[in-house]
């Protein structure tokens, strides 16, 4: 018989081992984690009915995600597919869902996302990414559980296409995760909660982040007054009020983003029309001027439509004035204006650009670059004619078809029809490699007649607490909210 001593102590140590054991199951909460985009409201919207902001994406990427959605660090991860492979031919995509609920708790379905995939790519849709999917041949669910996307020829780059927000399926105004939207949400700000489990430590954790959107100076100074952790949306045109403040070291993160960042020429009748003319005003900025001017480090000045490392593209070949530093080619510049234009009145330029102090800048430095060659340069009033729209874009994929799609003649006031014949053959065409040249072809007559002013590549700035330790740049500017990985911080009193 045990005695009393030994019955106590073994009582003492079970309870122990049941305490932990209960402990090793409950839900390890990291707090909470808050989120600021620049820009209007955060919601849910449909992507067939236009381009959407910064924070209408970031909404939908987290709590609409598509098949397949972007990590932190812009790789491709499983979203509404758990898993999928493509046929030999790279004609087809094969997706198989993973078990998953709409937030009423009605079981999300192939037929479903097929019919909202569809919808998206549909001749009526204005889903911005619509063009670029043209490949699309069928979406087809073939079990409840299984996809089929078939192509009209190889597309390597559809994954990315199909990981952006433009692509989130969203089912009679329901998002399909990986969060979900809390029930006490206060709109304009929206709690995003969702839990996680480790099958490796038998934990769960719950992820929960308060998403809001404000003006860039309202967000910049919330910020730097500890009032959000993560500020989101950043472009060329708010860097300033960034840069304006004393900010954290480190909290300043630029993407590496692709994409185009230009002018297009907008004024088919005007002294754009000719491509003598664009020529000289583009080899006449000074580009890195502008770069040092908005202070972003590691951008690099651009002359070409395309940019280095674009798949199945040679690099592009900057055009020779490019060598030659700017002070030096400013003299015979200025004699090749007072050649083209005589004793003509000199234009007087205006540019499209949004209302921000980045535009400002823009401005400021062609207005410097182009008073070189008698020319003057305006903003357009917005709804007024321009002669000029800045393009600001960061690509969906790494293919060379989307930067060279945006200049096609339904696009570009001023244009080629020969570039418009080249990407339809581009598009037709079944041999990769047949393919790539025809876009090679199509990137050399657009900057033979310079049916674009490129300057560099699109700037995307993030700001981001010590805080949060789960944020990483990338190609895309896309950023999950997933992970984010929150440090406890008792001087916020949460």
């Amino acid at each position: 018989m045990r005695s009393p001593l030994l019955r106590r102590t073994l009582c003492a140590a079970l309870s122990i081992l049941a305490t932990f054991a209960a402990s090793a199951c409950q839900k390890a909460d990291a707090g909470k984690t808050d989120v600021t985009v620049i820009g209007e409201p955060p919601q849910i919207v449909d992507p067939a009915a236009g381009a959407l902001t910064q924070p209408q994406a970031v909404v939908l990427a987290n709590v609409a995600q598509g098949l397949v959605r972007f990590d932190a660090a812009g790789q491709i991860v499983p979203g509404l597919a758990g898993r999928w492979n493509v046929t030999d031919d790279g004609l087809g995509y094969i997706f198989r869902l993973e078990t998953a609920e709409w937030p009423d708790g009605r079981k999300i379905t192939a037929q479903q996302v097929a019919r909202v995939l569809r919808r998206q790519i549909a001749a009526h849709s204005d889903n911005p990414l619509r063009d670029t999917l043209g490949a699309i041949d069928q979406i087809t669910p073939m079990t409840d559980r299984v996809i089929e996307i078939s192509l009209k020829s190889p597309r390597p780059n559809l994954l990315p296409l199909l990981a952006q927000p433009e692509l989130a399926v969203v089912y009679q105004g329901q998002g399909s995760g990986p969060f979900a939207i809390s029930r006490e949400s206060k709109p304009p700000k929206l709690d995003l909660v969702r839990t996680v489990s480790d099958l490796d430590e038998e934990v769960s954790r719950r992820e929960e982040v308060k998403l809001a959107a404000a003006p860039a100076p309202t967000a910049v100074r919330a910020f730097v007054a500890g009032k959000t952790d993560l500020v989101l949306g950043g472009t060329f045109g708010d860097l300033p009020y960034a840069r304006a403040q004393n900010l954290p070291r480190n909290a300043l993160r630029f993407d590496p983003a692709a994409g185009l960042f230009g002018l297009l020429p907008a004024n088919a009748g005007g002294a754009l029309v000719d491509p003598t003319i664009r020529h000289l005003l583009s080899e006449s900025i000074d580009r890195q001027a502008l770069i040092d001017a908005l202070g972003v480090p590691g951008l690099l000045p651009r002359a070409t439509v395309l940019e280095p490392g674009l798949d199945g593209i040679p690099a592009p070949t900057a055009p020779e004035w490019a060598a030659v530093p700017i002070d030096q080619r400013r003299a015979a510049l200025a004699e090749s204006a007072r050649r083209q234009f005589g004793n003509l009145e000199r234009p007087a330029l205006r540019i499209a650009l949004p209302e921000a102090p980045g535009s400002r800048i823009l401005l400021s430095r062609l207005a410097a670059d182009w008073g070189v060659l008698g020319i003057k340069v305006e903003a357009a009033r917005p709804g007024s004619p321009a002669d000029f729209i800045l393009v600001d874009a960061v690509a969906p994929s790494n293919s060379a078809a989307w930067y060279l799609r945006q200049l096609r003649c339904e696009h570009a006031p001023v244009c080629d029809e020969n570039v418009d014949q080249l990407l339809d053959g581009a598009r037709n065409a079944t041999v990769p490699a047949q393919r790539y040249a025809l876009l090679a072809q199509a990137a050399q007559l657009v900057d033979e007649q310079q049916l674009f002013i490129p300057l560099a590549a699109p700037i995307r700035w993030s700001l981001v607490s010590d805080r949060v330790q789960g944020f990483a740049t990338n190609r895309f500017a896309r950023h999950t909210l997933t992970g984010l990985g929150q440090r406890l911080d008792r001087e916020r009193g949460e």
